[in-house]
């Protein structure tokens, strides 16, 4: 089974609130792609591929510098939530859950997840996108960004991109909300000066390119919608609703959508986080020789964005969802109290598991 690709230019193109038959069936495309399936792939005319590569050109360069330059972008005290996370502190949540645990337990075989070792070896970089509030209580989830010292592209390099692939997150967002029935900016006006993270990894496959390497355990994210660019090197498997495993292929040009658990608070369980992880694979030691070859570099990144929920609006299920048959499993909280809560379950009143 291959994930949809949607074209988002005919709800661009469309005219204010008046919403044509053919994008109407497009609003439901995307909304039944993120029930079923947890994830949706889509092309945004404004998202090209020479930005996504000009985007992975610069982080490369940074990941390549050593792990003592690297940590002077670390900022533990503010639960890594700006600036760089090194490798072995992202813990996989299917490590600390006891209830993932048993899931994976009962799953067949086949679509079980590889096991990690213990904590992610990749490391993470942190950018904030977007505005923030100006008062808010929860100043340690919307703090200033980090920039690394000798590369002057990098601020306006990592505003761009992110906020292009915020962009396209928004218009997403609408879309699910007229597929799902509800108000088109439902979703988007609960959105506004959210702590937006445009969070590249970068995991070192000179050091660990073999096969069953676990770079990113089993897990959900824990934040509204996430975004990636399309990554120099594969490897990202999910798990559709019906408990299948799939390896994701995001073809040149393409953005890959997934859902995450505030979505699912949202919509009372009608949208579930989707579960994935990123490991070594066969594919992926395919392009490690075609880079090796080109004499390219041997850092994966991926250009992970995850948008969220402002982090003092209420989270809780939204209109008809309200009478959904889980919907009492998702009582209102503040979006910021349910974000710390979730850090402090992986270790991340000091370190981050998306």
């Amino acid at each position: 089974m291959d994930l949809p690709v949607v074209d988002l230019a005919p709800y661009l193109g469309s005219a204010g609130d008046v919403v044509a038959e053919d994008v109407r069936a497009l609003c439901a495309t995307v909304s039944a792609s993120l029930r079923d399936t947890g994830a949706l792939l889509v092309k945004d005319p404004r998202c090209s591929a020479a930005d996504n590569d000009r985007f992975l050109d610069v982080v490369e360069r940074y990941f390549a510098r050593s792990a003592e330059a690297k940590r002077l972008q670390e900022r533990p005290h503010l639960h890594y939530q700006v600036g760089v996370t090194p490798e072995g502190v992202e813990v996989p949540r299917s490590l600390v859950d006891k209830e993932i645990q048993e899931k994976i337990k009962s799953m067949p075989e086949e679509f079980q997840p590889a096991t990690p070792k213990g904590p992610d070896p990749k490391w993470r970089y942190m950018w904030r996108v977007g505005p923030r509030p100006v008062n808010t209580r929860f100043k340690e989830l919307n703090s200033e960004p980090v920039i690394p010292d000798g590369l002057p592209e990098w601020k306006e390099t990592m505003d761009s991109w992110g906020s292009k692939m915020i962009s396209a997150i928004e218009v997403v967002a609408e879309m699910a909300a007229i597929g799902f029935g509800l108000q088109k900016d439902a979703f988007t006006s609960l959105m506004k000066e959210g702590p937006h993270l445009l969070a590249p990894t970068g995991s070192d496959l000179q050091r660990h390119g073999t096969e069953g390497t676990v770079f990113a355990g089993f897990h959900y994210d824990l934040n509204f919608l996430t975004i990636h660019g399309r990554s120099r090197f594969p490897g990202l498997n999910i798990w559709l609703r019906n408990g299948k495993k799939m390896e994701v292929k995001v073809p040149v040009g393409c953005l890959l959508i997934q859902s995450g658990k505030e979505l699912e608070w949202l919509t009372g369980g009608e949208c579930l986080a989707g579960m994935h992880e990123v490991v070594v694979t066969k594919r992926t030691l395919d392009a490690i020789s075609l880079a090796k070859e080109q004499n390219r570099s041997l850092w994966r990144v991926s250009s992970t964005l995850f948008s969220h929920i402002a982090s003092d609006a209420i989270l809780k299920p939204l209109g008809h969802f309200a009478e959904a048959p889980n919907a009492h499993s998702y009582p209102p909280i503040c979006a910021g109290d349910y974000v710390e809560q979730e850090l402090s379950v992986i270790n991340l009143k000091g370190k981050d598991g998306f």
